[in-house]
């Protein structure tokens, strides 16, 4: 079978074009970067947050100094309503917890269970050393 000049420059031209597209296909993937669910960022001081937003309201609103005054009573209050919110629910967050963990701890062996327990004491250990309120879901 003779093949003409055309359908053979057709033919380097799809190889061609076959060969680009798989090399940007491949390029994408090899550049795409990493995503990390570990962040080394710190979660902003809520005092400083409090700040930063007076400050933006204060500028951009241009309040006045009885209006500040204000707006920190209001703030205030709604710090003092959601810290009791939260109080309020921490029992039942906590029970939930020690269901979990009491579970957890029920299908594992006795080598296994030991182990849990020194996970759950450093962990407790991490919570107290940075004050955190409590885990993420799991663990």
């Amino acid at each position: 079978m003779k093949l003409s000049r055309g359908a053979i420059a057709a033919y380097v031209a799809v190889v061609f074009l076959c060969g680009a597209v798989l090399g940007a296909f491949s390029f994408r993937l090899y550049t795409v970067s990493t995503v990390s669910a570990k962040s080394t960022k710190r979660p902003p001081n809520p005092e400083q947050v409090r700040k930063d937003i007076l400050a933006f309201m204060k500028s951009n609103l241009k309040l006045t100094d009885e209006q500040v005054t204000k707006v920190n009573l209001i703030m205030d209050d709604t710090r003092a309503r959601i810290r009791e919110v939260h109080d309020r629910s921490n029992p039942q967050i906590q029970e939930i917890r020690k269901e979990q963990t009491d579970k957890i701890r029920a299908l594992l062996s006795a080598d296994q269970r030991s182990t849990y327990e020194e996970m759950l004491k450093q962990r407790e250990q991490r919570q107290r050393e940075k004050g955190s309120r409590g885990g993420g879901p799991g663990f």
